[in-house]
């Protein structure tokens, strides 16, 4: 079974039984492990897949480079790392149209409920591909979380505006991509 990496998994638990590793900084949190996700203690090229939802956004920004880095030596050559973050560019449409900063508040700066739920950094497609491309990945792309393995599990992958809706009216506000090594 090829092993797969769930990085900050939070409350979407990944089953062992599909090779499923799951990693979380906090001990309150159900995980297999308890790291700091820019310095995981595993043997390079030791995973196919890594899997990171609404986490990198909550990484120092001048951090970003060196921990793909890192997630990228982590992976087998052909390895997949795919990330979820909040999209700007879909927050900005939203807020273009709606004009209900309150809305948005949560995907720029995060919840903020403890200190370190907090976001440091925003991504749009362009910046996220060209920050995976500096850490040596290629051939990235968007990624559909209702065709993934982990499809069955909600996590932010699949977030919207208005919340949960299925309306025309809905803008999916997870930029979604992933990159092979």
């Amino acid at each position: 079974m090829t092993k797969k990496l769930h990085l900050g998994c939070g409350r979407c638990y990944l089953p062992h039984d599909q090779g499923w590793i799951n990693v979380d900084f906090f001990s309150s949190t159900k995980a297999d492990a308890y790291y700091d996700v820019t310095n995981l203690p595993y043997e390079k090229e030791s995973f196919s897949l890594l899997y990171c939802s609404h986490l990198l956004e909550h990484l120092h920004r001048h951090a970003i480079v060196a921990t793909l880095n890192h997630w990228r030596s982590l992976l087998v050559q052909g390895g997949i790392l795919r990330l979820a973050v909040p999209d700007f560019e879909a927050v900005c449409r939203h807020y273009t149209k709606h004009k209900d900063i309150e809305a948005v508040m949560g995907l720029l700066y995060g919840r903020q409920d403890f200190y370190l739920n907090r976001h440091t950094i925003a991504f749009d497609k362009k910046y996220l591909t060209t920050l995976l491309n500096r850490a040596g990945f290629n051939e990235v792309r968007e990624w559909d979380w209702r065709t993934t393995e982990h499809a069955d599990f909600d996590d932010y992958s699949r977030a919207r505006l208005p919340h949960m809706s299925d309306s025309p009216e809905t803008i999916w506000v997870s930029l979604n991509l992933e990159a092979v090594k």
